[in-house]
C-alpha cells in the first residue's frame, strides 16, 4: 500500500485507532493496524503513535497518516533463527533495540565471565551475517527485564552517547513497589556515590566531591494489595537509581535483593527478582533525526505477579 492520509469523519468520533485502521477501505485487518502500529507506520495529526495508542479513540477532524515506507520500518527481526532466539524490537542500518529477559546480563562482566550475555548473542547474530560487532549505548541490570540499545557503527554509537549524556531519550520502566507512595506522583531527587568495593549505589551529600544527582519523576499506575504498580522515568540515568530510590522513601521493590536493609525491608511478597522493567525508550534517530519509540509490554512473570496481587 502507498503511503495515505484520512481524516476522521463524523461516523468515526470515537472510534479506536485500530478499528479506524483495519477498515478494508484502510488497511484491511486487525492484524495489519497491529503490526503497522508496532513498525511506527502510524501518524495521528503528524504524533507518532505506537502499540500502545491502538485504543486511543479518534475525534472529529484527526488525521491519520500511514508511512508503509518509512525508512528502518521494514527491518524488524525476531530472532536469530536457532535454540538462542534474540529478542530484537527494532533493527536498522543504524541501531538495534532488544528486550532483553530477565536473568541475562545486558553486557559481560569479568566477574561473571561463564554468564550468558545478550551482547554476545546479538554480536554472534551480527557476525553470522557478517556484520561488526555491536557497540554498547546503555544498559539495565541482570535481573531487570526490558529495552536495552546498541549501534552499530561508531558514528552512530557516539550520537546516541551524547543524547543520553544529555539526558535527551526518554526512558519508562514499570516497577512494583511495597506500600503505595504519597504523593502518587511526583519527583524523586537524590545525590549518590557507586561503591565500587561493595558494588552498590549509596545516598551520599550533596556537597560530597563524588556525588552525583540522581532524578526520576514517577507516578502511581494502580492500587495492588500491599503494593503499587508505579511508572517510573528516568531524568538522569545512574546505576541501580530506581531501585535505591524507591527504597529511600520505604517502598523497596518487590523481589529486591541488593538494597534490602532498615526496619521497612521485610519481603511479604515472594518474587524471584527485582520486580523492574524498561518498557519504553524513545529518542531521536541519529540518522534520520525524526524520533523514534520502542516499547516492550510486561513480561508474564510481572503479568502473573501483578494479577495475583490484584486479587489479593
Amino acid at each position: 500500500m502507498a503511503n495515505r492520509t484520512w481524516t476522521a469523519g463524523p461516523s468515526d468520533a470515537g472510534l479506536r485507532l485500530d478499528k479506524f485502521l483495519a477498515d478494508p477501505a484502510r488497511l484491511g485487518s486487525r492484524a495489519r493496524a497491529a503490526a503497522a502500529l508496532q513498525r511506527g507506520k502510524i501518524f495521528v495529526n503528524d504524533r507518532e503513535t505506537t502499540t500502545a495508542d491502538a485504543g486511543a479513540r479518534l475525534a472529529r477532524g484527526d488525521t491519520v497518516r500511514v508511512w508503509m515506507d518509512r525508512p528502518g520500518s521494514a527491518k524488524r527481526q525476531t530472532s536469530l533463527g536457532d535454540d538462542r532466539d534474540l529478542p530484537i524490537v527494532y533493527e536498522d542500518e543504524a541501531l538495534i533495540v532488544l528486550n532483553k529477559p530477565a536473568g541475562l546480563l545486558a553486557v559481560p562482566l569479568e566477574r561473571r565471565g561463564d554468564a550468558r550475555s545478550v551482547f554476545e548473542d546479538l554480536k554472534e547474530y551480527l557476525r553470522k551475517r557478517r556484520r561488526p560487532r555491536p557497540l554498547v549505548v546503555h544498559r539495565i541490570d541482570r535481573d531487570t527485564s526490558g529495552l536495552v540499545l546498541f549501534a552499530k557503527n561508531a558514528l552512530v554509537h557516539a550520537r546516541l552517547k551524547t543524547q543520553f549524556a544529555r539526558h535527551l531519550p526518554e526512558r519508562i520502566y514499570l516497577a512494583v513497589v511495597y506500600g503505595q507512595p504519597e504523593p502518587s506522583s511526583g519527583t524523586w531527587r537524590d545525590h549518590l556515590v557507586w561503591d565500587q568495593k561493595a558494588l552498590i549505589q549509596k545516598e551520599t551529600h550533596p556537597r560530597d566531591p563524588r556525588a552525583k544527582q540522581a532524578i526520576s519523576r514517577y507516578r502511581v499506575v494502580e492500587t495492588l494489595k500491599d503494593a503499587s504498580l508505579v511508572e517510573v522515568t528516568l531524568v538522569t540515568g545512574r546505576r541501580n537509581q530506581i531501585r535505591l530510590q524507591a527504597r529511600l522513601r520505604g517502598h523497596m521493590l518487590v523481589g529486591e535483593q541488593r538494597y534490602v536493609y532498615g526496619p521497612d525491608s521485610l519481603q511479604t511478597i515472594a518474587f524471584p527478582r527485582q520486580a523492574l522493567h524498561a518498557a519504553r525508550l524513545a529518542l531521536d534517530h541519529p540518522i534520520t533525526g525524526r524520533r523514534v519509540s520502542f516499547e516492550a509490554p510486561l513480561p508474564d512473570d510481572l503479568v502473573t505477579l501483578i494479577a495475583k496481587l490484584r486479587r489479593s
